[in-house]
């Protein structure tokens, strides 16, 4: 038994585990990245352990942090610190997502805007996303926290596209959580299936027999 988990609605550990198994399949989450919290009161967040396996999440991947740390932290997902300060700054976060989809980070690569094309993801994501840019890498998880919580502020949105990193997003609903990072995931991979057929093979030297 976990004792950090006991007193948990098992409900609730089911529905982690279930998208969580979702997102791992699409490759939305990997062995080393991507972590999934729930809000539990006021103060206290259930998060994924630092070597938790996310196709098979269950009682014994979790553990329950509170707002101060303590030993337990030692325990947690490396993002743990980032999740803390969402559920500090917005009452209205639920769940929190971290997740590195290929094609969201490979686009984000290129790019500093993701303009949606299809049309779910013009629909639910708007005309225009801004893809932020964490520049440095060496001292990004160090001020990643603030840098977050701030954009989200700024920018009013629930989410955000973090280029070579991935995405954050917090929702009150987590299905509707996992959808966000599913629809960004989709226009990038449609736009970029996109740019394959306008690359004009036909007129290249290359297929000259």
């Amino acid at each position: 038994m976990n004792i950090y988990t006991k007193d948990v609605d098992p409900n609730l550990i089911d529905k982690i585990s279930s998208v969580s198994l979702a997102m791992f399949r699409k490759s939305f989450f990997g062995v080393f990245h991507g972590s999934i919290s729930a809000r539990v009161s006021q103060n206290r967040f259930l998060i994924n352990k630092k070597d938790a396996i996310f196709d098979r999440i269950d009682n014994n991947s979790l553990i329950m942090l509170y707002d101060k740390e303590d030993y337990r932290w030692q325990e947690a997902s490396m993002d743990a610190y980032i999740h803390s300060n969402i559920y500090q700054n917005f009452t209205e976060a639920r769940f929190v997502v971290y997740s590195m989809p290929p094609y969201s980070v490979a686009y984000s690569l290129k790019h500093d805007v993701l303009f949606p094309k299809d049309y779910f993801g013009y629909r639910f994501l708007g005309k225009q996303i801004d893809i932020f840019d964490p520049k440095n890498y060496d001292d990004w998880y160090e001020r990643a926290d603030i840098d977050i919580s701030r954009y989200f502020k700024q920018t009013k949105r629930n989410f955000v596209f973090i280029k070579g990193y991935g995405i954050y997003a917090y929702h009150r609903d987590l299905y509707s959580l996992a959808k966000i990072i599913a629809l960004i995931e989709n226009s990038c991979k449609v736009l970029q299936l996109a740019d394959m057929f306008d690359l004009g093979y036909g007129n290249e030297m290359r297929f000259d027999i």
